[in-house]
Formats: structure tokens, sequence, C-alpha cells
């Protein structure tokens, strides 16, 4: 677990196969105005063991809320990315939010449409393709064209992350024990009407994973009290595009219950 800043608590959560690293970029924007907190969850690549097969999103959000418990913090601000912002929506509906800004969350599809198998079958062929040709990848990811299009799925501008970071990013896919994600992929998001706290759904302009013509316009039926953005220029993972556009949209997000000044400042920047 990650943590660092001061203010008042930011729980930062990744999406499916991920872990708390695709966050490096973000955090310390906005740890100038938040204890940030960033856990790597269940079953995921450096998280808590799962003790029981298959994962389901109730085994996830149990543990974030278990955690949260360990620190003695009642109610935080979260931010979550695909199945992360699926999890803040589902810790709102229990009370433990104070704000959330999800980023294209998932289970926005219903899992009889043809699109929702579509989205999964793109992220089993994902998997797939990640875990053959691994041995390569060292090489290939010198290659900024080549970053673009193996991140396809996730970013728009692949080529922005390092070979390190997508390296890592690899080694998180093929090290999550969550199994064959069935039992994730077989849930969906319950209507929360009105919401609890302030709950913005802010949406990849680009996602080929979950365009927002369709899991953002599921998203606004099943959350019609959220505020929902368009994120211009980035794909389904926004924080390896423009992690300064994801800070400022999660600190707009957190100052609607703070109404403080939501200005950030790059590391290295004067002023």
């Amino acid at each position: 677990m990650l943590r660092q800043g001061q203010g008042e608590p930011l729980v930062l959560l990744h999406g499916i196969l991920c872990s708390e690293r695709v966050w490096n970029g973000v955090v310390p924007l906005v740890a100038t105005h938040h204890d940030v907190i960033v856990p790597t969850e269940l079953g995921h690549n450096g998280g808590p063991v799962a003790k029981e097969r298959p994962v389901s999103i109730e085994h996830i959000i149990d543990d974030i809320e278990r955690q949260l418990d360990e620190l003695a913090l009642e109610k935080v601000h979260f931010a979550g990315n695909s199945l992360g912002g699926w999890i803040a929506i589902e810790l709102a509906r229990r009370g433990r939010a104070l704000t959330v800004c999800a980023f294209s969350p998932g289970g926005t599809g219903d899992v009889d449409w043809d699109e929702t198998k579509r989205a999964w079958k793109k992220l089993y062929r994902a998997v797939r393709d990640t875990r053959r040709s691994r041995a390569m990848l060292p090489l290939l990811v010198r290659s900024k064209h080549l970053r673009h299009l193996l991140l396809r799925l996730s970013a728009v501008h692949g080529e922005r992350v390092s070979p390190a970071e997508m390296l890592a990013g690899v080694d998180d896919v093929i090290g999550c024990e969550i199994g064959d994600m069935s039992a994730i992929a077989g849930a969906q998001l319950a209507p929360l009407d009105p919401p609890p706290c302030p709950i913005t759904l802010a949406w990849s302009g680009c996602d080929r994973l979950l365009p927002g013509d369709v899991f953002g316009a599921r998203a606004r039926e099943l959350i019609p009290g959220a505020r929902y953005i368009v994120l211009d220029g980035v794909g389904h993972i926004p924080m390896l595009d423009d992690p300064k556009l994801v800070a400022q949209t999660i600190l707009t997000a957190t100052a609607a219950s703070s109404h403080r000044d939501t200005a950030i400042v790059s590391p290295g920047d004067d002023g």
C-alpha cells in the first residue's frame, strides 16, 4: 500500500489486472491536497491473497472495507478506474464515501448484452496475448510504436508509458490471481438513486474497452444523480495518457464536499 500527502483521506482504486502502480503519475499531484492511500486489491499482484476462488466483486469490496477499518477511516474520498470505479460506487452504497470519482467504471453493462460480452472477450484476449508474449516483451517495448500498439486497448498514447512501466504492468497482469474473472464478469452494478454522496462519472472519450456511448449511457441510467463528464483524448486507463487531467478531475470531484481551491501544481512547476 502506498500512502502520501496530507489532508482529507483519498483512496485510489485500480482496475482489474492492475496494481497500485498504475496511479504513480497521479499520486504526487493529488497528495498536495489529500492524504492519499493506494492499495493493491485482493487477488491482484502484490495485494492480499484471495482465500476463496473465484474472486467476486463482493470479496474485493469487503477487503477494501476491512483495510479502511484497520486504518480507522470511517469515510474517505474515492477515485477508481474500471473495476476500481465500480468498487468505489459500491463503497459509497455502504456509506463509506465522502465523494466518488469513477473513471469508466465497470459493472455498467448488462451481462447479457453483446457489447458486454465483447468487452470481456477483448480483456481475455489481452491476458492471453500478454502471457504468450512475455518472453519477447523486453525487446519489443523499446519501440514507442510497439508500445502504442500493445497498449491500444488501454491508452490512446501508449508510447508515453516507459518500457519499465509497461513491463511492470505486464507482470501485474501475469501475477494477478483472481482466476478466470468469471464471478466478476457475471455481476453488474445495481441502480443507485439517489446517490448517497457526490458522484462523478468521468468517461474516457476514447475508451475502446467500455465505449461511453454504450457503457457511459448505461451508467447514467443506473446513477441518474451523478455528474457525468467526458475526458477528451484518453483511453480506458486515463492515468496512462494524462495523469494531470486525471488529478484535476479527482480534485474537482473531492472539492464537491469541501469547496476548496482545486488547482494543482506539477512537481517541478513554479508557483
